[in-house]
């Protein structure tokens, strides 16, 4: 199952530079909960972003997944190439977790949608690729404040 997982705010908002242009403790603990010991595909921006917040400490999943073409090794991860045949191929359930074009080639393959909808504006630069959000039904949210904690499930054909 390929699950993707983000927040975002009323703009499609994801990113300012390489880190979060916001700080929400239960948007933080959510993503934990969920991506906490689980398989996990990003990008190589996202992965030098989370190491850059866990120096000495291995990030805590599972299995780390690093889609990059670049020439480099990514320690404790392994690097993925070929998105598309990974995703197609992958028998894993696995959490894309970032950036914007791992989402973005992601999402025709996943299954389910965990997004913080944050009713709010914020500053920076980088935008959650736009999509047809009917593709997929609405099967739990959870409101907090200017959070809202919601999942959604691929609509079967």
């Amino acid at each position: 199952m390929i699950n993707l997982i983000w927040a975002m705010d009323r703009n499609w908002l994801i990113g300012k530079g390489n880190i979060l242009p916001w700080h929400y403790k239960k948007d933080l603990m959510y993503f934990k909960e969920k991506t906490a010991n689980q398989a996990v595909l990003m990008g190589d921006m996202t992965y030098d972003s989370l190491k850059s917040y866990y120096k000495t400490k291995p990030l805590p999943f599972k299995e780390i997944y690093v889609a990059s073409i670049t020439d480099r090794t990514f320690e404790g991860a392994t690097k993925i190439t070929d998105i598309d045949t990974f995703l197609k191929e992958t028998e894993k359930d696995i959490f894309v977790i970032g950036g914007r074009t791992i989402y973005k080639l992601s999402l025709p393959y996943a299954d389910k949608l965990y997004i913080t909808w944050i009713d709010k504006d914020h500053d920076g630069d980088v935008f959650f690729p736009k999509f047809d959000l009917t593709r997929f039904k609405l099967i739990s949210e959870d409101k907090d404040d200017v959070l809202n904690f919601s999942i959604y499930e691929k609509v079967k054909p």
